[in-house]
């Protein structure tokens, strides 16, 4: 599954001029079969500018609403995913997660008694470096965990030799972070052929051949690359259709960088 991440993309004004291609990225997600939107405190006013953008389109039910608590301190956090659920404009959210792994034993206490009353469906931890896989490795194990968020990308494949076995294992769903290298992996390709593997896999761009390679993974539930533009989101969702590459595949596709 393809979903959309809002940090710096998201992060913009009131005025229409900004906000008009990120309403027509919702409408292009939400066209596409896809429904998750990735969020944090972290980025900005980007959940202040989801919440507007699903209740002007009336479209929260077709959102898969993901956001993270990022602070120190029990009161202080839930200070802070109340403030995220005013902001996305709903009382019930998909996903709280921990963000960066940030006090997260007191902030995993709290979401399991909000899971408890229902005020989220699922909780989950993120992190973004692969410095930081240890500490995730360790939680995942320890803990009674519904989703990881960790970074994964065809030339940055740390994930592949514990984190993700571990996700499989302990049945935990896996969102990845950063699958186009940060960025700077899908500019290095942009103006080099597809490979002839990308035929094989129904890709007819790299953004979707560098998807497809996070997506083949079968831990892999769902990648949020970020994006402000329209066609960007198109073309992304395309990933979630056609072929998907098995491992033997993958390994070429890792090999042709």
């Amino acid at each position: 599954m393809i979903g959309v991440g809002t940090w710096r993309t998201f992060d913009v004004g009131t005025g229409a001029k900004e906000r008009a291609p990120l309403t027509e990225v919702l409408k292009t997600l939400f066209g596409a079969g896809g429904s998750v939107v990735d969020s944090s405190p972290m980025y900005g006013a980007s959940e202040g500018v989801v919440g507007d953008l699903l209740a002007a389109m009336g479209a929260h039910d077709k959102a898969f609403l993901a956001t993270k608590v990022w602070t120190q301190g029990r009161d202080a956090g839930i200070r802070q995913m109340q403030d995220s659920m005013r902001l996305l404009k709903d009382e019930r959210l998909d996903l709280m997660q921990v963000h960066n792994l940030v006090d997260w034993r007191v902030h995993l206490a709290t979401l399991r008694a909000w899971k408890n009353e229902g005020r989220i469906r699922y909780l989950g931890i993120t992190h973004y470096t692969p410095g930081a896989h240890d500490q995730l490795e360790a939680v995942m194990r320890a803990e009674k965990l519904d989703f990881v968020q960790l970074n994964y990308a065809m030339d940055d494949r740390a994930a592949e030799s514990r984190l993700l076995p571990v996700a499989q294992d302990r049945g935990i769903a896996v969102l990845v972070n950063q699958p186009f290298g940060g960025g700077g992996l899908i500019r290095s390709l942009r103006d080099k052929p597809l490979p002839d593997w990308a035929k094989e896999i129904d890709c007819t761009t790299w953004a979707q051949a560098l998807l497809k390679f996070c997506l083949g993974h079968p831990a892999v539930t769902c990648v949020i690359p970020g994006t402000s533009r329209p066609e960007h989101m198109a073309d992304n969702a395309r990933a979630g259709l056609g072929k998907q590459p098995d491992a033997s595949l993958r390994a070429r596709m890792a090999a042709s960088l």
